[in-house]
């Protein structure tokens, strides 16, 4: 079963990450991993500054070496980034040593007090240690925009359900969900902008 929106006790499960915010004020956060890459990342900034929205991008240190400009974009526009590791490394897959390493190489690239886990894994050693040095962010509604066997209207349907002040949004600007995101993000922006919600970045 797929998991769109993360319960809100997480946070109480996992207190040493960041799982969303308050639901006091009408915000939230979007946010997107995987970048910087050539072929989405400049849509995803051209649509968001038609919009006048800011956004979070959790960075692979790798993609920042290959693409320095978009990421200066990025950084020119206004945007929020954070570290995502060199290598888009999964944490439970990779020794403490090098996954500690690949942040740490990421981080002379990235400069931010903010950390995502690759695909939301990581070990409670990782963990501890990290969070020493990080805020360590995850989410508290996941689009699958990478994910071809949930449909587009399945998508949008749970965006106008689930989404709420506080929650922290993630979107993939990688080459694997620029097709399905094209289609997404603008609807979503839609959904997002009729429940009288704002967008902010998060704070590093």
């Amino acid at each position: 079963m797929k998991i769109y929106k993360i319960p809100r006790f997480s946070k109480w499960i996992f207190p040493k990450k960041t799982w969303g915010f308050s639901r006091k004020y009408p915000v939230v956060y979007l946010t997107f991993d995987d970048g910087p890459d050539p072929e989405i990342t400049p849509w995803v900034l051209d649509l968001l500054a038609k919009n006048q929205i800011k956004a979070t991008f959790f960075c692979v240190g790798q993609n920042v070496k290959n693409y320095p400009d978009i990421y200066q974009r990025m950084l020119d526009e206004g945007h929020q980034v954070g570290n995502h590791t060199m290598q888009h490394n999964k944490g439970t897959h990779t020794s403490f040593e090098k996954y500690v390493t690949s942040i740490e190489d990421a981080q002379e690239l990235i400069h931010s007090r903010l950390f995502r886990p690759p695909y939301g894994r990581i070990t409670p050693k990782q963990t501890a240690y990290l969070k020493m040095k990080f805020t360590i962010v995850m989410w508290t509604w996941l689009s699958y925009d990478y994910d071809p066997t949930v449909s587009i209207e399945t998508i949008l349907d749970k965006a106008k359900k689930h989404i709420k002040a506080g929650d922290i949004l993630v979107f993939h600007d990688n080459k694997k969900s620029k097709d399905r995101l094209k289609v997404l993000l603008p609807e979503i922006l839609k959904i997002i902008q009729e429940k009288q919600l704002n967008f902010n970045i998060l704070p590093d």
